[in-house]
């Protein structure tokens, strides 16, 4: 039986310290080359930006999953998603260590480089690393080391000992079992070049540079096994759905479906160009019909939209939020594994959240585009300008699309109910 294995080494930083250390960073980029326009180019990586000098000095957050996430590492364990925690493997042990000493090993090969957060998962690890001055090569060398390395070891020290005797020199060798990687991964890993995910990105990167970033992803980073717990025992709620039907539309979703059978629902459109006062008021209508029971539908795209649906939230009323683009694309390295971020996946744990992403037939739906083209020649003639039509592909049109369905799905709710009963 191992012991509970604890293996998060967290920097303790201030705000000022977390401050100084983005501006530090974003100083440093900038030093030779000017303002630079940061932005996602490479659609496997999800995260790798534009212009970036990956030997410069930065802090990074890298995901590492095991090929075919294959829980190689070891398990999760715990009564509650509170005490959940991660009970290493003796393979998962000896990653961990490594996690531990690349900031040293690397040091003797002249990278300056310091290890602020790590989490060995059972199929995956979190790093988050700090690079203290310009690398002789870029920081993907030392994710590629870490990587040949962990294999090598795999091979040489784990592939055929512990739990793996057993299958790779028969029965016999039963009594060698420790508490090595589980005994069917040495066939599945017999005629592979790595333990590691095998696929154009490598590996899930992001730079963190903005002010309180750092903060979160360290938080995240130590809350993995908690919700891994909240999702392997809630797995409806984040299985991935290609093909969900609700008002004649179609949508890709996540979360709770029961939410489009509630008895009653209500919408949150708020202009862009509400005041604080007017939005203080829709929102304190909203809480209202909340608190009697109605469903909110939502694209939460303006400043007012946000804080009412944050709001509702925060207080525990359920959501039906509409995105535009908010999924993983069919096919993504990304798709198996999604699951929605920061506080949409603790409601979504809850049962009180559903993502909805419309369809290229929602978007081109005929009362859609026309519900849409009212709504813009409404505004311009509020605003004494000539209506013009719009293409489907723009951003304007998807998102005023997105309240209109927002609106549809609200109206459809009670008539779905009246259905099931």
């Amino acid at each position: 039986m191992n012991e509970k294995v604890t293996d998060i080494s967290e920097a303790q930083l201030t705000m000022t310290e977390e401050m100084r250390l983005m501006r530090e960073t974003i100083d440093s980029q900038h030093a030779d080359k000017g303002a630079r326009q940061w932005r996602p180019v490479d659609p496997m990586r999800h995260h790798r930006e534009k212009g970036w000098d990956y030997r410069g000095r930065a802090i990074y957050h890298f995901t590492l999953p095991v090929e075919q996430r294959f829980p190689l590492f070891g398990t999760l364990e715990g009564d509650c998603a509170e005490a959940a925690y991660v009970r290493l493997n003796a393979f998962g042990r000896r990653v961990c260590r490594m996690l531990s000493g690349l900031a040293q090993f690397y040091k003797e090969k002249g990278y300056a480089l310091k290890v602020l957060a790590q989490m060995v998962m059972p199929d995956h690890l979190h790093l988050v690393i700090q690079v203290l001055e310009p690398l002789p090569q870029s920081i993907g060398v030392v994710v590629r080391g870490f990587k040949s390395g962990c294999t090598k070891v795999y091979k040489e020290e784990f592939y055929c000992s512990g739990e793996n005797a057993a299958e790779v020199h028969g029965e016999a060798s039963a009594a060698a079992m420790q508490d090595g990687p589980p005994v069917q991964f040495a066939r599945i890993f017999a005629g592979r070049g790595s333990i590691w995910q095998q696929d154009k990105a490598y590996y899930h990167e992001r730079i963190l540079h903005a002010p309180g970033q750092l903060r979160r992803m360290i938080d995240y980073v130590k809350d993995n096994p908690r919700r891994l717990w909240l999702k392997n025992h809630n797995p409806s709620l984040f299985k991935l759905h290609r093909q969900t039907v609700a008002a004649g539309l179609s949508f890709t979703s996540m979360g709770n479906h029961f939410l489009l059978y509630w008895p009653e629902g209500q919408t949150v459109e708020v202009s862009r160009r509400a005041t604080d006062d007017q939005i203080a008021e829709r929102l304190r209508l909203a809480l209202a019909s909340a608190h009697d029971g109605a469903v909110t539908f939502t694209a939460a795209i303006s400043k007012g939209e946000q804080v009412i649906a944050r709001a509702l939230r925060e207080q525990g009323y359920p959501l039906v939020v509409l995105l535009n683009a908010g999924f993983p694309k069919v096919g993504s390295p990304h798709e198996r594994y999604y699951k929605p971020g920061g506080v949409y996946f603790e409601a979504c744990s809850k049962g009180l959240l559903l993502l909805l992403e419309p369809t290229e037939a929602a978007f081109s739906d005929a009362a859609i585009q026309e519900a849409v083209a009212e709504t813009l020649r409404r505004k311009a003639e509020e605003r004494h300008y000539c209506y013009t039509p719009i293409p489907l592909t723009s951003q304007r049109y998807r998102f005023v699309a997105l309240n209109e369905m927002a609106k549809r799905l609200a109206a459809n709710t009670a008539a779905n109910a009246s259905e099931r009963h």
